[in-house]
Parts: C-alpha cells; sequence; structure tokens
C-alpha cells in the first residue's frame, strides 16, 4: 500500500515526504565510527521500511568533512566525502563525537587545529541558519554538542552529551541548559544525545516524527534495539510500547494491526496472521509482550482517537475513525485500560 493506516491517521504529511532530506553527517578526523554509523544505519532501514510500504524514501545520507579523507576512531579511513556545504533550510546535520587524544598520539599540529577552526566557522554560520529557520534540524550525538557549543550553537538551548563530558559541556557552553542523566534531548530544532548508542535512540525518536511510530518500531525491530526515552521525557507511545521482544510472530500481528487499525481485528483474524492458535497467541502476547492481544489493539485505537480529538474532532468522530463503533465504546475502552493500569 502506498502509506499505512497508521501514517495517515497519525497526521503524517505524506506530501513533506516525497522531498528527500539530506542528511549531512559531519566526519571529522577520530570521529567516533559508532557514533556515525548507528544514526546512519537506521535512517537507512527506514528509507527501506518506507520502500516495502510503497513509499518514497524520507532521507538522503551524505558525508561532508573538511577534507577528502578522514581517519575514524577505530582507525578506518573514510575517504571521497563531500566539502563542507551551504545547508538547506530542510537539512538535518549530524555531529558526532571523537575519539579522546591518547598520550602516544602525536600531538596536533597547525593544520590540524587550522582545519578544526574552519570547521568551527563553518559551523557557527551553517548551524545558526538552521537553528532559526525552523525545518531542518541540528543533531548532536555523544560529545558532538561539544563542537556545537564550541560554534556558539548552544546558548539559551537544552542539551545533553555523554556523561564523561557533562562538565565539559558545562564549561564550553555557560548558558546553556546542560540535562544530565538523559538518554536525549529534543529542543526545537536542535536534538542531542548522550553516549555512542543513544545517538541510536534519538534518531528512532526522530524518525518517529517524520515518518510515523511504525516506521520508527520496524526499524527498532531490524536493529534489535529498544526505543528508549530518558528518565523525564514522555512515555513511548502505544504505537512503540510492548515491541521489546524478538518474537516474529507477535511482530507480525503488531505490524498488521497498527498498519490497519480499524479493520475487523477479533483474536481469530490475529492468530491467523501469526499462524498460531488463538489461545496460543494470548500465551505469547502474555509471555513476550506483557498484555494480551486484544488490549493491544484496544491500546493503538485509543491512541489514535486521542490524537483526533487533539485534532479537533468530535469524541464520536474520533471513535469512529480509530476503530471503535460509537463514544460510548471509545469511553469504556479508556476506563478499562485505566482500571487496569
Amino acid at each position: 500500500m502506498s502509506l499505512s493506516a497508521l501514517d495517515r491517521s497519525s497526521g503524517s504529511d505524506a506530501g513533506a515526504r516525497t522531498a528527500l532530506v539530506d542528511v549531512w553527517i559531519l566526519v571529522e578526523r577520530h570521529t567516533l565510527l559508532l557514533d556515525l554509523a548507528g544514526a546512519a544505519e537506521a535512517l537507512r532501514l527506514a528509507n527501506q521500511a518506507l520502500r516495502r510500504r510503497g513509499g518514497p524514501e524520507a532521507f538522503r545520507l551524505r558525508y561532508c568533512a573538511a577534507s577528502e579523507s578522514a581517519p575514524t576512531s577505530v582507525g578506518l579511513t573514510l575517504a571521497a566525502l563531500e566539502p563542507l556545504p551551504e545547508l538547506g533550510e530542510r537539512d538535518w546535520l549530524i555531529l558526532s563525537g571523537r575519539r579522546h587524544p591518547h598520550p602516544d598520539d602525536p600531538p596536533t599540529d597547525t593544520a590540524d587545529r587550522e582545519e578544526e577552526l574552519r570547521i568551527e566557522r563553518w559551523l557557527h554560520r551553517e548551524g545558526t541558519a538552521l537553528l532559526a529557520g525552523g525545518q531542518g534540524r541540528l543533531l548532536s550525538i555523544c560529545a558532538g554538542a561539544l563542537l556545537a557549543a564550541r560554534a556558539g550553537l548552544l546558548d539559551g538551548r537544552r542539551c545533553t552529551t555523554h556523561h564523561e563530558a557533562l562538565d565539559a559541556l558545562r564549561d564550553a557552553a555557560p548558558r546553556a541548559d546542560v540535562q544530565a542523566n538523559r538518554v536525549f534531548v529534543l529542543d526545537g530544532p536542535l536534538a542531542s544525545s548522550a553516549g555512542i548508542t543513544a545517538g541510536i535512540d534519538l534518531v528512532l525518536a526522530l524518525i518517529a516524527e517524520h515518518c510515523g511510530e511504525a516506521i520508527a518500531a520496524s526499524v527498532a525491530q531490524v536493529m534489535v534495539v529498544y526505543l528508549r526515552r530518558g528518565a523525564q521525557d514522555p512515555e513511548l507511545s502505544p504505537m512503540l510500547a510492548n515491541r521489546h521482544h524478538l518474537h516474529p510472530g507477535l511482530h507480525r500481528v503488531q505490524d498488521a494491526v497498527c498498519g490497519d487499525p480499524r479493520a475487523d481485528w477479533s483474536l481469530a483474524r490475529m492468530a491467523e496472521v501469526a499462524h498460531v492458535t488463538p489461545r496460543h497467541l494470548t500465551r505469547l502476547f502474555t509471555q513476550h509482550g506483557g498484555t494480551t492481544p486484544l488490549d493491544y489493539l484496544r491500546a493503538i485505537r485509543l491512541e489514535l482517537a486521542r490524537r483526533e480529538l487533539q485534532r479537533g474532532a468530535r469524541p464520536a468522530q474520533a471513535a469512529l475513525a480509530a476503530g471503535f463503533s460509537s463514544d460510548q465504546q471509545l469511553r469504556r475502552t479508556r476506563r478499562r485500560l485505566s482500571a487496569d493500569a
């Protein structure tokens, strides 16, 4: 299908996705390769999931640097890098961390420092415009926030970084609101994350926002990672909850329910999707998903109804749009799930 029912019901702007977002990944010397690759792979998989649903890709990955090649933290050199670009107003820019200097490393020479200053000047110019435009995004992963701080981009902003770099970030950006013990922090067009793999969590959240939560859940499943939030962030949407498992049959059911939540989903029909009996499906959901099949369906529909109400729909309209037979059934379901919680 061209777009899933979930995408339509969640208010995703299909037209906005027809134009690729250029995602520029800055490659400095000794960039932490996992910072870079984790984010890039999540975005690639999001494109793959969109293609499988018959839709257009959302992201175009591009790699830029001050030089045509750069060594990474693990010794692998990346080549054929694009020059530092003039960013468009819808572009995303990802800044990753760098390897800490080792006592045995040669001292930084004048050419290296000149390159760093060139990057900082470029980032100040392009990053300031990106943050002011409102449509693009600046992402920092791990100690990439330190580069943003040196470029003067964090004043008055909420942000975070790797726990070992928090004090350094406060020193580099004394007017920033540096938040500790957070997986990631979103502050308008600025998005920052804690150390290394937290960058994957950040990118998954942005994929959910840009492409829909079903796409983000699909990416997380392929990457075999949890979709996490920091201690102070909102709870995960029901679209992403109950999916921290590896059972393929349950994922098939959850994908099918999220893809068409208004369908007539009986327990028997869900069991057919999973290729098990209804009784066994209930056992699997309880064991691996922490809920029952029908409660999972109800939670998905409640979330869709909530979104319809937020957009100004009347209760009866929201109930029907989410797959309930009436607003009375919507209210009964909300009371039941709240009581069970």
